[in-house]
């Protein structure tokens, strides 16, 4: 199948400043990706890159196989069959079904074909009843779903969204969560939104790309960024807080010892033996106990507790293992067992729940 859309190598810059560097990408038709990344990372560069808005400084664009990067007749014929949404919503001086027609207008369709379609948008995204409202006077969340259906009424195959809820309340950000996803299941438009909200990507999209300081450095499943990152930098940013350096001692199957500071971790790895490498665990793959108890966990350390941190409803703890572990219980679990900053405690964890990469 060839790719609706397509980036090979895009490279970009800004007086001089590297904003992406080789950005590879593709996405088929029906296809959801959430590009997540830090503030300055070039989520937004990439998204006008690939909407054809600027050409990049290196790199190819093709759109259903065709190579867009430089010709003026293919990029405004390949432009006409995207949409972006910005992150701030722009809405016309008219009512909200002449806002939405618009396109359709400037492609001048037949009238009835128009009505037809832009009723037909409204009803997809709860804004039938608000038809002959100034589109000025709505709440930036309605503002949204207009500019969303102002972008699909045309049909897209590409539609790019750039940070569509960063502004909006909660309500809000869930009415469009769900607009997104019915247009997803439909599956005739590929979708790449950007978003700081690592969680949303999760609930919208059905894959994620990482892009830190201009660079894509994982795309997959949200299982693979969040439970097996390929580097340390995108353990660390979507959260990952045990982030551990070792080295493999031995190996029997795909059962290694590593060796973390004098202490020794069983692990499932198909990594060798003398392999420098980082293991992680994930706070809330770590049990908590102040015995040992049968626990079938591989990995059971005796502790203590270095610090206590209470958050609402979750208690994290920090405590030391000759490695230093940090873990989550509830505050209620945190108050039966009676846990003291200098307590005595266990902390287990199984083989299976630790990531372990090579260590660069």
């Amino acid at each position: 199948m060839v790719p609706v859309i397509e980036a090979k190598k895009l490279s970009h810059a800004y007086d001089k400043r590297n904003i992406l560097k080789e950005v590879s990408l593709s996405l088929d038709r029906g296809d959801a990706l959430a590009l997540i990344g830090p503030n300055g990372s070039g989520k937004t560069t990439l998204l006008r890159l690939l909407d054809l808005l600027e050409r990049p400084y290196s790199g190819r664009i093709y759109f259903n196989g065709d190579d867009v990067t430089r010709s003026g007749r293919r990029r405004l014929h390949a432009r006409r069959r995207m949409a972006l949404v910005h992150q701030k919503p722009i809405v016309f001086n008219m009512n909200v079904f002449n806002n939405v027609a618009c396109g359709l207008k400037f492609r001048h369709v037949d009238r009835k074909i128009v009505h037809r379609k832009v009723e037909r948008i409204l009803e997809l995204v709860d804004m039938s009843d608000y038809r002959n409202r100034d589109a000025r006077m709505l709440s930036g969340g309605e503002m949204q779903r207009v500019a969303i259906a102002r972008a699909l009424v045309t049909r897209p195959e590409v539609l790019f969204l750039d940070e569509p809820t960063a502004n909006l309340d909660p309500a809000s950000v869930s009415k469009v969560e769900d607009i997104l996803a019915r247009i997803i299941s439909r599956g005739k438009t590929a979708v790449l939104m950007t978003t700081h909200d690592m969680a949303q990507g999760q609930r919208v999209a059905r894959k994620i790309g990482v892009l830190i300081n201009g660079e894509i450095l994982q795309i997959g499943s949200p299982g693979d960024i969040f439970f097996a990152p390929v580097s340390k930098r995108v353990a660390e940013f979507v959260g990952v807080e045990n982030i551990l350096p070792g080295t493999i001692v031995s190996k029997e199957n795909d059962l290694a010892i590593v060796n973390i500071n004098g202490v020794e971790v069983q692990v499932i790895t198909d990594l060798a033996q003398s392999e420098n490498v980082h293991v992680m665990i994930r706070p809330e793959d770590i049990t908590f106990a102040r015995t040992r108890d049968a626990s079938s966990a591989r990995n059971v350390f005796q502790g203590v507790i270095n610090r206590i941190i209470p958050l609402g409803p979750l208690t994290r703890i920090e405590v030391d293992c000759g490695i230093s572990l940090l873990g989550v219980v509830t505050t209620r679990s945190a108050s039966e067992m009676e846990l003291k900053t200098g307590s005595n405690l266990y902390a287990s964890f199984k083989a299976t729940a630790i990531h372990v990469i090579k260590r660069g």
